[in-house]
């Protein structure tokens, strides 16, 4: 049985990982900020026969991050971040970054003695077109921008030092996305796409070593 570990599982993209991989015979532990939201999760993957368990992490705190009970791992699915836009105080920001960029690295570095005793690690990142140097589309604010370059940077050098032991280091940049809608040409992403694309790179052969998707964004015709 395959072990998934999903962040930010208590709602939106990362509950719908959760309950994807759940739905391919996967064990997940779905985490997220309070316990209420993480059994949620849990409950609706029971309700459809699956396999899970919750947890509370916080990735702005180091100390949650350290007491989060796993003890095996195949796969870590780094989906949990705060997004951040308008006006922001200093609280906000250093929460944003916190999340999103520190807390990913404490996590992943955490787990990757685990994940080398799997047969078939995987890390995925769901980080964001505003880690994307350049990419200047992005309504969010500029903490945002910041920490998701932050987690492609460390996503980056990690995917390089860790393909010789076979852990695979997949990044997905999507554009902002909507929850659900029509999947069609004129519509713009939706996380039901984000989610397939992760099912796609974790399912490919071991040969296989899908480092990064890039997203077109939908530009409204004038």
């Amino acid at each position: 049985m395959t072990h998934v570990l999903v962040t930010g599982a208590g709602r939106d993209t990362g509950r719908k990982l959760a309950l994807a991989f759940a739905a391919r015979d996967a064990h997940v532990l779905a985490t997220a900020r309070t316990r209420a939201a993480a059994e949620e999760t849990v409950e609706l993957i029971h309700a459809a026969g699956g396999r899970a368990t919750a947890a509370v992490l916080d990735l702005a705190d180091p100390a949650s991050i350290e007491q989060l009970p796993v003890d095996r791992l195949d796969i870590l699915v780094n989906s949990g971040a705060r997004y951040l836009a308008g006006d922001a105080g200093p609280a906000d920001i250093i929460d944003t970054i916190a999340g999103a960029a520190t807390g990913t690295v404490l996590l992943t570095e955490r787990l990757l003695p685990l994940l080398r005793q799997s047969d078939t690690p995987d890390i995925v990142n769901l980080i964001s077109a505003a880690g994307e140097p350049g990419q200047h589309r992005s309504e969010a604010h500029a903490a945002f921008y910041a920490a998701k370059h932050a987690q492609a940077g460390y996503a980056e050098i990690l995917s390089d030092r860790l393909r010789p032991e076979g852990i695979r280091v997949i990044s997905l940049y999507p554009p902002d996305f909507t929850q659900s809608g029509p999947r069609h040409p004129d519509a713009p992403l939706t996380a039901d796409s984000v989610v397939d694309c992760v099912l796609f790179a974790v399912t490919q052969p071991r040969d296989c070593f899908i480092r990064a998707f890039y997203f077109e964004q939908l530009v409204p015709r004038r």
